[in-house]
C-alpha cells in the first residue's frame, strides 16, 4: 500500500496486470494483512476476480506461499507470478507467449544489474546456478561447456502448475532454491528484459525514481 504519484504500488500492479488480459488474481498477505483485504473491498476488487491467500500466522516463503495457494491454479494453465514491490513495462504477452512455445517448467524475467545475488545460465538461457557476490557463495545445479551467464532475477516469473507435484513436504521454502534443486532434470528458462523500464520498490531510496518510471509507462499505455 505504499504509494507511488500518490496511487497505492497493489494498485498499479493490478491495473497493469488487468491491461495484459489477467483478471483472475490472488495476493499473499501477511504484514497489516487486514489492511490490504480492506482496501481490496473498498475498491470492489477492481472489477475482477481477486482472492486472499492468508499467511498473518506463518510467513511461508516465495516457495510455501504458492504452494499455499496452489488450490486457485486449478485450470492447469501456466500462471503469471509478480512481486507487488516491483515496478516495470514488461511485456507480459511477450513473456508469456514465450514460456508457452518454450518446454520450460518455469521461465523467470531477468535482466543485465547490479545485483549482489545472480542467477546463472547457460547460452541456451538454462538455469544453472546461483552465485552471491558478497559471501562468494556459488551454487551449481547444472553443468555447462559454455560460461556462465549471470543475471539477476526480476521478480516476475511463469510457470507451469506442474510444479506443485515437485514440492518438498515442509510449508516454509524458496523458490529459487526449489529451481536450484529441480534445474538438473528439468527446463528453467530466462527471459531477459534489458530493453524494459524496471525498479525494486522494496528500497525506500528508489521510491523518487518510480514516480519518474511510473509516468513513463502510463505515457506508453495511454
Amino acid at each position: 500500500l505504499v504509494e507511488i504519484n500518490n496511487i497505492p504500488l497493489l494498485e498499479i500492479v493490478i491495473k497493469i496486470l488487468k491491461l495484459y488480459g489477467f483478471n483472475e488474481i490472488i495476493i499473499n498477505v501477511h504484514h497489516f494483512a487486514n489492511q490490504i483485504i480492506n482496501f481490496l473491498k473498498e475498491k470492489n476488487n477492481f472489477g475482477i476476480d481477486i482472492r486472499v491467500s492468508d499467511e498473518t500466522d506463518l510467513l511461508l516463503g516465495t516457495g510455501g506461499g504458492l504452494k499455499n495457494a496452489s488450490w486457485f491454479f486449478n485450470d492447469y494453465k501456466p500462471f503469471l507470478v509478480y512481486n507487488v514491490d516491483i515496478l516495470s513495462d514488461i511485456d507480459l504477452k511477450q513473456f508469456y507467449d514465450t514460456h508457452i512455445n518454450s518446454d520450460a517448467l518455469a521461465t523467470l524475467a531477468v535482466r543485465n544489474r547490479q545485483s549482489s545475488r545472480y542467477l546463472l545460465f547457460d547460452n541456451d538461457n538454462n538455469l544453472c546456478g546461483w552465485k552471491n557476490t558478497k559471501t562468494n557463495e556459488v551454487k551449481i545445479a547444472k553443468q555447462s561447456k559454455s560460461n556462465f551467464v549471470p543475471l539477476a532475477f526480476s521478480g516476475i516469473q511463469i510457470i507451469n502448475p506442474s510444479i506443485f507435484n515437485l514440492m518438498p513436504e515442509q510449508r516454509v521454502f524458496s523458490m529459487i532454491d526449489l529451481y536450484l534443486n529441480l534445474a538438473a532434470n528439468y527446463s528453467i528458462k530466462a527471459f531477459n528484459h534489458d530493453s524494459s523500464l524496471w525498479i525494486d520498490i522494496g528500497k525506500k531510496e528508489n521510491l523518487i525514481e518510480a514516480g519518474k518510471i511510473l509516468n513513463q509507462i502510463k505515457e506508453q499505455t495511454t
